[in-house]
């Protein structure tokens, strides 16, 4: 059985893929999040829309059975692919032993040391990351992938609750830490919602795609994105309390309230104002006043 095909098109159908993991003696796993692409449509539309040239090397994860991927490899420069499950590794490098352009890396992308691998093996290339993440590691990938301070890009197709809470605005019900954490550091764009019969096996939930355009500049000095970030955990982490009721609980060793109270109202807002209506720049503002 050869998995060389002029396009790699054969693994974007629900038969081709039950013939592939019965040929592997491959059972899915609901732990590694498993579920494959079966529309051919959805891998070339988020590769088109995520802006990827030739120009690009590209960082993958969870390529599975490598629908993606084959994209990728037409679009980018170089695509390394991070892939947990060892049992599909034969079948991938099978599939892309004729693609010079593509490594197969075996590991857990949450255990791997990015800035290393990307200087490793995309060197001298625009570097961004395009996936089909699984579920269960979606925020400490995204974490991750943002802190290595690599990438150009992010585009990940996440579960739709998940990259609402990504992009939600200030007031909305999904807005929260990370919406505050991704904003900091990115430009979040949902593309297009992508539905669970696209996938085998369906998945209970709609995906959707998110881009993150990391921002050219650090808004922040390195001591300031400390406080920053904690006066955004204390005000989420109690965000049924005003704001300068959760400012006090967490800063009371160091401010007042009355001073707490002060910096809130130099900044324009109302003294019963709550942290989930404040924007990233709100929060800058407020933590430049403390």
């Amino acid at each position: 059985m050869s998995l060389q095909t002029e396009n790699n098109k054969m693994l974007v159908n629900a038969s081709s893929v039950r013939a592939l993991l019965g040929f592997y003696g491959i059972k899915l796993s609901k732990s590694m999040g498993q579920n494959f692409l079966i529309d051919a449509n959805i891998p070339a539309k988020i590769v088109r829309m995520s802006g990827i040239n030739k120009t690009d090397g590209v960082l993958e994860v969870g390529p599975g059975l490598g629908s993606l991927t084959s994209e990728l490899c037409a679009a980018a420069d170089r695509v390394v692919s991070v892939e947990l499950d060892k049992r599909l590794i034969p079948l991938l490098n099978e599939m892309f032993s004729g693609q010079k352009n593509v490594k197969i890396i075996q590991g857990d992308i949450l255990k791997t040391d990015i800035r290393k691998l990307v200087n490793d093996t995309m060197s001298g290339s625009e570097c961004r990351v395009c996936a089909n993440l699984p579920y269960n590691i979606t925020t400490p990938a995204i974490t991750a992938f943002i802190e290595s301070g690599v990438f150009k890009s992010i585009t990940v197709m996440v579960q739709k609750e998940v990259a609402q809470r990504i992009c939600a605005k200030p007031g909305c019900p999904d807005y929260g830490a990370f919406t505050i954490y991704s904003g900091y550091h990115t430009d979040t764009e949902i593309l297009f919602d992508v539905p669970p019969e696209c996938f085998m096996p369906r998945p209970k939930v709609t995906s959707s795609v998110v881009n993150m355009k990391i921002k050219d500049k650090q808004l922040l000095d390195n001591e300031k994105k400390k406080l920053f970030f904690r006066i955004v955990r204390s005000a989420f982490g109690q965000r049924r309390k005003t704001l300068v009721n959760a400012l006090f609980s967490t800063f009371e060793k160091t401010h007042s309230k009355d001073k707490i109270k002060e910096a809130v109202v130099k900044c324009g807002f109302d003294i019963r104002v709550r942290g989930e209506v404040l924007s990233v720049e709100d929060y800058i503002l407020l933590c430049n006043h403390l």
